[in-house]
Formats: structure tokens, C-alpha cells, sequence
């Protein structure tokens, strides 16, 4: 049984207070695997069932735990099995309908986003995959709440370049559909290496294969109090004092969220899944990984020292919230969403954040280039290249890197998209203007390395 240090919560709902702590998101991860048919309004029909009988209560459970604790949850989310397997048994391969069965549900339940418009495509596509991501930009523009995410790379299987090529293509058309609302059609799309299905952050949330049939993962973020713990230090402390600083509160924070975590569980009466540690940026003034740089000693995010200072804020948000709970799973550590990060948006805008040095970065963070604003006549093979790189990354470091890149229509390098909440704003950064055409259009399959080979 876990035990809680009631004085560390208690400190740490005095974080809540001043430093924007909160639960980023409460994800329901339910199985659909039993709801598959070959008729697809009995797929619909099974779907809107499942999610009712196991969803009903997350919103009204989880803001009695909010009274309860007085610990913010800012979203209430649904992540199910990759949609792609469940509408495959369909012989009308009717996608869209399933895609509006989600929403509707969602919007119905009181959710505010549901994840698992998704695909596994790393080693190739069967018929079912095809459909799905044919289907995904009309799908996240027909609804408002549902997300998607493909996986086209893994350190066991290589990268599926024909898939990353596809993926380029669903992305700019996801922002063309989208182009009345700045492209956010493709700001609910990513595209990964090394996916993870008890994920419970969006857009990439799925309720992986080997999950249960329904788990509760928990989200919980902390940048501003992260930043906070350091500007409390000696300014001339150094980075080992800085380094156990940041591991002294990511415990703290990890501590109140299994709390959390495990009451809104046991309310639900479903099992309590992992905890996911990862300091999730939002515009508020505060709330900043980027900032947190700023206060490691850096003038902004972006100048030389940047990555290896993400580094060692990552390594320590880990090595914290590992010691506070045996359930930390997900994706946890930093991440560094443009659009999502004030910090970020100012660093980009003056032009200390470039291209590069964002793709640099995620060499070390938890994810990868994220909600990142470029020219919307970017060519789908730049947009390919992109997503190579980042596969690459992923493939090779063994860890979990995604693209979520929002070629924004008619918009161009200082212009600047405008979503609003936790979505934010970015200013339009450019990229490299030389080819990547002939290298992506060879197709096939990068080999996985020389390490995937260890059992």
C-alpha cells in the first residue's frame, strides 16, 4: 500500500496557489477491442455503450475530487484502443461515422478531448490502416474534440518512410480542411516513433494493446512550480545543488498526483494506471519550461546551453517522480510545445528558438517538435524530411519522439496562428528551403539499427 507524506502535500497544494500546479488531465483508457463487427452502426452502437457505461462519472467524480483537494484538474480525457483495428472488421469501411460516434460521445460525456483515431504502421499498413489515415483529415475537421495519432517508426522495426510520406501529405490537408481556424486540424495530429499506449496527453493518447480493459492514467504538470524551487536556490548554486532541487520537487508533485490518481480510481471503481510526470507548458504567465531555462541562468530558450540544460531537467523530473511512485509511466520529463509555452512563443518570435535548434532539443526532452507554426506552402516532402529526422532521433536513442507541425494556410514567416486555452499561439518560423523530394519519394523502410537486434 502506498504510503503519502501528508506534509508534502500539504506543501504542495500551497504550489497550486502560486505557482500553477495543477493535474494537467485525468485519462480514461478503455478497451474497444469487443465492440468490433463486421456491421458498422453495431460497431457505433457497441462504442457509444462502452464509453457510457465506463465514462459517465469521470467528470462528475473528478470535480468532487477537485472540491475534495482543491488540487486543479484542467482536463477530462478519454483514450481508447487504436480505431483503426476496431473498423477494420467493418465491411463498410465507413471511418468517419466512428469518428463522429467519438465526439459525440465525448461531448455528450462532458470530455474535452478523446484520443485513438490511430494507426500502427511501422513495419507497413494493412487495409484497415489505410482507410483510417485516408479518412483523418476530414475526421478532425468534422469534429471538435477527438484527436489522432500514427506511429510510423520504432527501434525494433525501423522507420516506414512510405508511411512518412503519407503522413506529410494527411498533415497539410488536416490544415487546409481546417484553414478558417489557422490549421488546427493538424494541431490534433501527431506522428510518432516509439508511441506508448498508456500515454495520456493528447493528441497522441491510445489505449495501448496490452493495457487492461480499463485503467485510469493521470497527468500531472508543474513547470511554474519547477521554476519556482530553482529561483529559491542560491543564485550561485551549482547544477548538482540545481540538479536535486528539481528531483526534491518532482517528488513532491508526483506524490500529490498518485494521490489524486488512485481516490478518482477507486471512485470510478476501475484500476489505477500510471502516473505521467511531465511538465506540460500552458501561456499562462508562470507556467513555462522555457522559463525554467531563464532561471537556470540562460537568457532564453534557444541560446547555446539549451539542450543540455533540458537534459538535465528531464533526467531530474524522471529520477524524482520514480522515487515518489511505482507507476510512473506515460511519457514523463519536459515538454517543449511552441505554441503551448509563453516562454516559447517569445523565444521563437525574436528569433532565439529556430527549426533546428527545437530539433535539437528533442534529442533530450520527452517528445519532440510540438505545435510548431511553419509556412503553409511548405512542400509535403519538406514536411516528410521533418518527420524523418525526428523518426530518426527516436529510432536510434530508443525513446519516444513525435511531430506535430501545423503548416498553417496562407500564412507566412512573421505572421502567427491563434488558437486560444491550452493550444496557445505560435509566430510562423521558417525552415530549410533546400529539397528533401528525391531522398523521402525513394519509399521503403529505414532498417532498424545495429541495437534493435539484442535479444
Amino acid at each position: 500500500m502506498t504510503i503519502f507524506d501528508e506534509n508534502l502535500i500539504l506543501e504542495t497544494i500551497n504550489m497550486i496557489k502560486l505557482h500553477n500546479f495543477d493535474i494537467r488531465t485525468v485519462t480514461l483508457a478503455l478497451s474497444l477491442r469487443d465492440c468490433a463487427s463486421e456491421n458498422i452502426n453495431t460497431v457505433c452502437d457497441k462504442i457509444k455503450y462502452k464509453l457510457d457505461k465506463y465514462a459517465s462519472n469521470l467528470v462528475k467524480y473528478a470535480q468532487e475530487i477537485e472540491n475534495d483537494y482543491s488540487i486543479p484538474i484542467v482536463n477530462k480525457r478519454i483514450s481508447v484502443t487504436p480505431i483503426s483495428v476496431i473498423g477494420e472488421s467493418c465491411k463498410e469501411k465507413d471511418y468517419l461515422k466512428i469518428a463522429k460516434t467519438l465526439d459525440n460521445s465525448a461531448k455528450n460525456l462532458g470530455i474535452d478531448f478523446i484520443g485513438g483515431y490511430s494507426a500502427l504502421v511501422e513495419k507497413g499498413c494493412t487495409q484497415g490502416d489505410k482507410y483510417l489515415i485516408e479518412s483523418i483529415p476530414e475526421a478532425l475537421a468534422s469534429t471538435d474534440r477527438m484527436c489522432s495519432s500514427v506511429n510510423v517508426a520504432t527501434s525494433k522495426a525501423g522507420i516506414n518512410m512510405d508511411a512518412v510520406l503519407k503522413m506529410a501529405e494527411i498533415i497539410k490537408k488536416s490544415a487546409e480542411l481546417t484553414a478558417e481556424k489557422d490549421g488546427i486540424g493538424a494541431a490534433k495530429l501527431v506522428v510518432f516513433c516509439n508511441s506508448v499506449g498508456d500515454n495520456p496527453f493528447m493528441a497522441g493518447a491510445y489505449c495501448g494493446y496490452g493495457e487492461p480493459e480499463c485503467a485510469l492514467n493521470i497527468g500531472v504538470s508543474g513547470p511554474g512550480v519547477v521554476r519556482a524551487a530553482i529561483q529559491d536556490l542560491d543564485p550561485n548554486a551549482d547544477l548538482g545543488l540545481l540538479s536535486n532541487k528539481i528531483k526534491q520537487t518532482a517528488y513532491k508533485i508526483t506524490g500529490c498526483g498518485e494521490l489524486v490518481g488512485r481516490r478518482l480510481a477507486d471512485r470510478l471503481n476501475i484500476p489505477f494506471g500510471v502516473i505521467d510526470l511531465s511538465l506540460a507548458p500552458t501561456p499562462a504567465v508562470g507556467d513555462s519550461v522555457a522559463q525554467i531555462f531563464q532561471v537556470m541562468g540562460l537568457e532564453h530558450a534557444g541560446a547555446h546551453g539549451t539542450t543540455a540544460a533540458l537534459a538535465m531537467l528531464n533526467d531530474a523530473v524522471k529520477k524524482g517522480g520514480i522515487m515518489a511512485s511505482s507507476y510512473v509511466g506515460g511519457l514523463s520529463g519536459a515538454f517543449i510545445p511552441v505554441s503551448e509555452d509563453a516562454g516559447m512563443i517569445e523565444a521563437a518570435s525574436i528569433g532565439c528558438l529556430t527549426f533546428d535548434k527545437l530539433e535539437a532539443m528533442t534529442c533530450v526532452c520527452s517528445v519532440g517538435l510540438d505545435m510548431i507554426a511553419i509556412p503553409g506552402d511548405t512542400p509535403d516532402s519538406t514536411i516528410a524530411g521533418m518527420i524523418a529526422d525526428e523518426m530518426a532521433i527516436g529510432m536510434i536513442n530508443k525513446k519516444t519522439t513525435a511531430v506535430r507541425i501545423i503548416p498553417a494556410p496562407n500564412k507566412k514567416v512573421g505572421d502567427k496562428i491563434i488558437y486560444g486555452g491550452l493550444l496557445g499561439e505560435a509566430p510562423i518560423i521558417s525552415v530549410n528551403k533546400f529539397s528533401s523530394e528525391n531522398f523521402v519519394k525513394r519509399g521503403g523502410r529505414i532498417p532498424a539499427p545495429i541495437h534493435s537486434l539484442n535479444n
